[in-house]
Order: structure tokens, then sequence, then C-alpha cells
């Protein structure tokens, strides 16, 4: 049977119709379970932002973003196999690599964020303390599992802090205790600590902030985390979803007013003005820090990194060696192009 043209123009159409693409042909979305460091505040637009604009659809990713509570709880998620990728302290990676030696999923980092730890200590102006030194002798307070407060050591070391009395607590009395003088100084993230003091009526003026990488601790912060399974079954997702993440990230920090409401989206009761700040803070204060920008966004240093391995080994106590090869694998970055996404420096 011959066609005419008008026939064979309709059998093409059809023909190229997405339902009539044979199913062997499509690519379904790969899923990725993303565990978060902390709740859904400011700095989770990170995430949340690429996720809501469907930078991550676009890549071939089904990509879901869950709240955290806290670096060890997110590597250890990812270690046991129930999320695929997840957002950790570097330092809490490299303690749960040095502890468990014959772990068979131990997360590696991917991509670098926090390029300096947001670890601070705090105290207030009227107390006198203002330098590191003034801190010998004093009581200082922070929950146990803090960040801050595992690193002190290095702190101590780097400053030429004597011994100090450590008051253990849960993380919502932190703040209180430090502004009712129960305790001379304590530690904290930069944009965690000094905003939580202003909730409870202390002016930032009053404060002290001691940031450790202003301090001589160079220490990395947040990292992006994946699993060894993940990485060796599907790398061609890794090096997807991080391409999306930086994508969204430099939307983030171009305009973190709008970013906010994808964690608005998230949690309805969220403080929109406050995690604004929060978010800036973070991005301000260690994410395109002076040495972000020396190094450049998402990499590492190797002779930096293998110094941290090795103050991490001490400061932790840990039960082997820190290998700073085992904890960094880089080659699913996005290329240096891509990775030039740092806002302009403030003046």
């Amino acid at each position: 049977m011959r066609l005419n043209r008008r026939q064979l123009s309709v059998c093409a159409a059809l023909a190229l119709a997405p339902w009539a693409v044979p199913h062997a042909l499509a690519q379904p979305a790969t899923p990725i379970k993303f565990q978060l460091d902390w709740r859904f505040e400011g700095p989770a637009a990170l995430f949340l932002h690429p996720a809501a604009k469907g930078y991550f659809k676009q890549a071939g990713l089904d990509v879901t973003v869950d709240a955290g509570n806290g670096s060890g709880g997110a590597v250890t998620r990812v270690a046991s196999g129930s999320y695929d990728m997840g957002f950790a302290d570097m330092a809490a990676l490299m303690e749960f690599h040095a502890n468990n030696p014959d772990a068979p999923n131990k997360p590696v980092a991917v991509m670098m964020v926090y390029n300096n730890t947001p670890a601070a200590v705090f105290t207030l102006k009227k107390s006198g303390i203002t330098q590191p030194a003034g801190l010998t002798g004093k009581k200082l307070g922070a929950p146990v599992f803090d960040a801050g407060r595992r690193a002190f050591p290095i702190f101590a070391k780097a400053n030429g802090v004597g011994a100090v009395n450590w008051t253990s607590m849960d993380p919502p009395l932190r703040e209180t205790m430090l502004a009712r003088g129960d305790v001379d100084a304590i530690t904290g993230f930069s944009f965690t600590s000094l905003l939580n003091l202003e909730a409870r009526g202390v002016k930032a003026s009053d404060v002290n902030v001691m940031m450790y990488a202003n301090h001589g601790v160079k220490l990395y912060g947040n990292v992006i985390i994946a699993s060894p399974k993940l990485i060796k079954e599907k790398p061609e997702a890794v090096k997807a979803f991080l391409q999306a993440f930086t994508k969204g990230a430099k939307e983030v920090m171009a305009n973190p007013a709008a970013a906010i409401e994808s964690v608005k989206a998230r949690d309805g009761i969220v403080n929109v003005p406050l995690e604004t700040r929060r978010l800036q803070m973070a991005i301000n204060d260690v994410i395109a820090s002076p040495d972000a920008r020396a190094e450049g966004f998402g990499q590492v240093v190797p002779s930096r990194l293998s110094l941290m391995a090795s103050q991490v080994s001490d400061a932790y106590g840990t039960k082997t060696r820190v290998s700073p090869e085992a904890v960094w694998n880089g080659s699913f970055l996005p290329s240096k192009a891509e990775l030039n996404v740092l806002p302009p420096a403030r003046k």
C-alpha cells in the first residue's frame, strides 16, 4: 500500500510522540536518599533550593532530602546504607573511619562545602575574656558531641591555652548558661550560637566570637559524603548530583533571601528573617571564606587535609590514625569553570 505525503507526515509525528518511545529506551530517575547534618535551617537551602528548582530531577535523579540531628548521625546513616549521600563535618567522617577500620561501607567525602570549620568560642565581653589565652582555668560549656568541643585541644595547642574545666549540657541550654553566667565561655557554630544568644536577649555587640579559622586552626568543615556502594555502582549519579548541587549553590549564594523560600516550604514555622541571616553568616564565614577563595569552591588542598587528619587523630584519640586518602575522593567534582560559583568578595 502506497501512502501519500500527508499520511507519511502523520506517521512520522506519531513515531516521535513521547508515549511512542519504546519502554526499554526510557531512563528512570536514580533515587538518592540524602541526609542533612541538622534541622531545616538556613544552610539547608544549599540542598533544598536545587531540589525545589528541579535541578536534581533534570540531572536524572530522584533526590529526597531529610533533616538530621548531627554530623555523626549523618555519617553512620550513610555507612549503614539507610542513606546514599549526606552532609557532615569532615572531622566526624575522619573519626568514623579511624574508629571503624573494618567497617564495610565507610562513607567518602566527594565535595568540600564549608571550607572552614564554623566552630568558635563565645564569651561575653563583660567577662574580660577577649583572647584565647584568657580561657585558661575557665569554665567552658558545650554538649559532649559538639564539634568545637571535640576539636578544642587543637585550638588550645595553637593558641597556648592551658587546662580548662568543661560543663556538659543539652544543646538548647548552651547559650542560656552563658547568658546566665553559669559558664565563662561556650563552643558552638558561629552561625548558630550567636543567633541563639541574641534570642536570649544578649546583644551581638556584647559577644566576643573567636572563630577557630581566625586563630590558627585551619580545619575543614562540612562536606558532601557518599557511600562506596553508590560510588561503585552508580558513579554517574554522584557526578550528576554534584553538578546539580553546584548550580543551585551558586544561586543560593547570589540571593540567600530567595533561597530561604525552599526551607520555608519544608518547614512552615521557620523564622524567615532569622534563617536568612543564618544562611548569610554561613556563606560569609565558611563557604565563601578567604581560604575557600584561595583553594577553590568544592576542593581541598592535600597538605591541609593531611595536617587535619593528623590533628583529628590526636585530638579525638582515635583507635587508628586517620588516612586522608581514604576519606576524600575528588574525582566526581564539576570542572573548575563550573565550580566558579562564589559571590564577589565583601569589601
